[in-house]
């Protein structure tokens, strides 16, 4: 088992998915893969869109980002909440361009320790509670 809250986590790849969905073109394929390294386990979300401009990488997690002026919508604040959850769990979230295009969106939680106890998830102020 892995020390989460379960609906920030979920939250965590409703964002993923949602960006790879925007951002690959139709028919294409997006997977979900998890795998585990000693101490943290990594999910992935990788699609086959356009991938990112190299250097990049760092700030689509940034408020706002907006990445070559794309159209796509949405005000660039879903991969920044990711970014936030997953640094709240201690763990890390990373972006890299696959070699065969596309993006692999992966995060990494750690194996031990507890999930946040609660940590606000809307604007109205709704926290979410720390399940295991």
């Amino acid at each position: 088992l892995v020390p989460v809250d379960g609906l920030l986590l979920e939250q965590v790849f409703f964002n993923l998915l949602e960006n790879a969905a925007k951002h690959t073109p139709s028919g294409s394929s997006v997977s979900i893969r998890a795998w585990s390294e000693p101490g943290f386990v990594i999910a992935e979300v990788a699609d086959r869109g356009p991938g990112l401009p190299t250097g990049s990488e760092g700030r689509v997690f940034d408020k706002f980002a907006r990445i070559d002026g794309r159209g796509v919508a949405g005000v660039g604040l879903g991969l920044t909440i990711c970014r936030g959850i997953v640094t709240a769990h201690g763990g890390a979230i990373w972006a890299e361009n696959r070699p065969d295009g596309g993006v692999a969106f992966r995060f990494r939680l750690p194996l031990e320790g507890a999930p946040p106890a609660a940590m606000p998830v809307g604007e109205g102020g709704e926290t979410g509670a720390a399940e295991q």
